[in-house]
């Protein structure tokens, strides 16, 4: 029964913030503070590693769902893409960042409809930022808002590797 529920509660978790990115989105399973879903079938599969911030600030402003993302897109090559939405839009041009531990990745931030999200600037990067993730203990986003607001969203990196390996081998990449 417990275990039950808290699949429950990870599915309401987890398609909230995927709903927008795939209707069709399948629950992969559940590994510590992360999710792992996919969406598609065939050469249209793509697989996402989320999770929800622990902690945010500014705490009294209004965001919509806030959440780090790890993607596969294997019809495009593309394995463990990094992204963050910070549940706003962004201000073009502002710095946003990803610190992991004592590294810190910077990305470039691009607005979509009412949310923004970010991605690294660099993309050789991408390696070395899913290894700080796996063996990392938390992450925090920054970012700022379209109005200036300064924004700082704490992620725990418990279940990351796990949930990664799960997109893996679901995408074959």
């Amino acid at each position: 029964m417990i275990r039950i529920l808290g699949i429950a509660v990870a599915v309401g978790f987890c398609l909230a913030p995927v709903a927008a990115m795939a209707a069709d989105a399948n629950m992969l399973g559940v590994f510590g503070n992360w999710s792992a879903l996919s969406s598609g079938t065939g050469d249209r599969l793509t697989c996402y590693a989320l999770s929800k911030p622990r902690a945010s600030r500014p705490a009294n402003t209004t965001r919509g769902p806030i959440y780090l993302m790890v993607s596969d897109w294997p019809e495009r090559k593309v394995k463990a893409e990094p992204q963050i939405v910070y549940g706003y839009q962004g201000k073009e041009g502002a710095a946003a960042a990803l610190g992991v531990g004592s590294d810190k990745f910077t990305f470039f931030i691009r607005n979509n409809a009412k949310n923004g999200s970010a991605w690294l600037q660099q993309l050789g990067d991408n390696a070395r930022l899913v290894a700080a993730m796996q063996s990392g203990v938390s992450a925090v986003a920054n970012g700022t808002s379209a109005k200036g607001t300064k924004t700082s969203d704490t992620y725990s990196l418990s279940g990351f590797g796990d949930a990664l390996a799960k997109i893996h081998a679901v995408c074959q990449m």
